[in-house]
């Protein structure tokens, strides 16, 4: 969320959790600064629904919260006037200017930019960019507090960047333990489900790289590497691997072991709210909080996870699970799989990485003329990986040696060594290395593009 609804976003959790949400509704748009449809846009934004403002707001905004519909449109834009912001010489805003994918335009009638829809892949790269606080993204805490509230089951499923990002003090069961005080009934790290795909995507390569010359792009796990090859490099998709994300995954197994699971990701990324709602994998992922919300809301609950005794859970994530977190992990990852399940086929793994969306496009030019010089591509939209993502809390190199300590400090090294992912993978009837190359029990862990 943009800077500037930081303290707004507080009063709204604060009131929803004492009972009050009402009485501060009606203050909140009483003490508007513009217009009350103007505040109560926002306010809805901070609440993760999209609804208009008429003189039934109090009630109409609760029911949407506790009948939250999934709204494809993450980021949205207020009403504002280039007259409060200040163009470069070559007529660009700040907004237009962080938009990698040309999905901000300016309408000279108006005298404002806007969103093209059609090009916006809900990377939330402008959100931030706006320093008047007018575009704004989707943020779905209310609604996760009333299913909360309600007694209802809610997983916390924190993506392997979250080391080191709330304090290099702070460890994994003391952040299981935050969680769970705000209301989760448990939390779980998707580098395990990373870990699944680990296994997947050397199954995938060993099925389509038989050769130096043979080309397998991974589709784990960056929605902004997705979005440039579903939108501009169509050409290549035959090379992209089927596999959903990790998120994806977590969010899927998570629900086939229990049907009545509320899934929430917890992740350093906007991108991941829009990946969440697309059409051929919604359902698996319900909401998704970045770490910078989340920071704000244990801010809200007055207290911080070093404070907490943890709460121990077994190792059930490898080395190269948790490494998914920064640029060069999935290579990595896959790699040692490779290099354990297919012995004879590593001479042909050739993997290069690719960093930030100029090295994305760069690679994929040159993989449309067949100059890649790589038989596994790996792409993160951003910087650094997930480590640099846009609502990180700490610097990318930080995060980085945070995630790289940790997984190197798990008990197990590679995915196909660990006994716990052999007994989920039992539960879902894949109990084999054949079985991965059966579509119907893989199903779990495919999407089509």
């Amino acid at each position: 969320m943009n800077s500037k609804h930081i303290d707004l976003f507080n009063t709204l959790i604060e009131a929803y959790y004492n009972g009050n949400f009402d009485e501060t509704l009606n203050k909140i748009i009483t003490c508007h600064e513009k217009s009350p449809q103007e505040t109560f846009a926002i306010i809805t934004s901070l609440c993760g629904v999209n609804i208009e403002f008429d003189n039934n707001y109090v009630y109409n905004l609760k029911k949407a919260i506790t009948n939250y519909n999934v709204n494809k449109k993450i980021v949205e834009k207020l009403e504002c006037s280039s007259a409060n912001c200040q163009a470069d010489k070559q007529s660009m805003y700040t907004c237009q200017k962080a938009c990698p994918f040309n999905a901000i335009k300016f309408d000279a009638k108006n005298n404002t930019t806007f969103i093209d829809n059609d090009a916006c892949i809900d990377c939330g790269l402008c959100v931030d960019s706006c320093k008047n606080g007018r575009i704004l993204d989707k943020v779905e805490f209310i609604p996760i507090m009333d299913l909360i509230k309600n007694n209802k089951t809610v997983i916390a499923a924190v993506a392997p960047a979250i080391m080191g990002q709330f304090g290099d003090d702070v460890t994994m069961d003391q952040l299981r333990a935050a969680f769970i005080k705000i209301g989760f009934t448990d939390m779980i790290e998707v580098a395990f489900a990373a870990d699944m795909l680990t296994v997947k995507e050397a199954v995938e390569f060993n099925k389509h790289v038989k050769s130096p010359n043979d080309l397998m792009i991974t589709s784990c796990c960056c929605p902004m590497w997705v979005g440039m090859l579903k939108k501009v490099y169509k050409e290549l998709l035959p090379n992209l691997s089927p596999s959903v994300s990790p998120m994806i995954a977590a969010g899927r197994v998570i629900k086939e072991i229990n049907k009545d699971a509320n899934v929430v990701f917890i992740g350093p990324c906007i991108a991941k709210k829009a990946e969440a709602k697309d059409k051929d994998i919604a359902g698996a992922i319900d909401f998704v909080l970045t770490f910078e919300e989340v920071n704000d809301i244990f801010k809200a609950f007055g207290f911080h996870p070093r404070d907490l005794e943890g709460i121990p859970t077994i190792e059930y994530t490898s080395k190269g699970g948790r490494l998914y977190a920064r640029t060069g992990g999935v290579s990595l990852a896959v790699k040692e799989a490779v290099e354990e399940l297919y012995p004879s086929n590593l001479k042909n793994f050739k993997a290069v990485q690719v960093e930030g969306v100029k090295q994305c496009k760069e690679i994929l030019n040159l993989a449309l003329k067949g100059e890649a010089n790589a038989s596994f591509i790996e792409g993160m939209g951003c910087i650094g990986g997930c480590v640099g993502g846009p609502k990180i809390l700490v610097p990318p190199s930080q995060g980085k040696t945070a995630v790289d300590n940790f997984a190197y400090d798990s008990s197990i090294k590679v995915a196909v060594h660990s006994n716990v992912l052999d007994d989920i993978l039992e539960k879902l009837n894949i109990t084999s290395l054949k079985d991965f190359e059966d579509p119907s029990k893989i199903s779990i862990l495919e999407r089509e593009f």
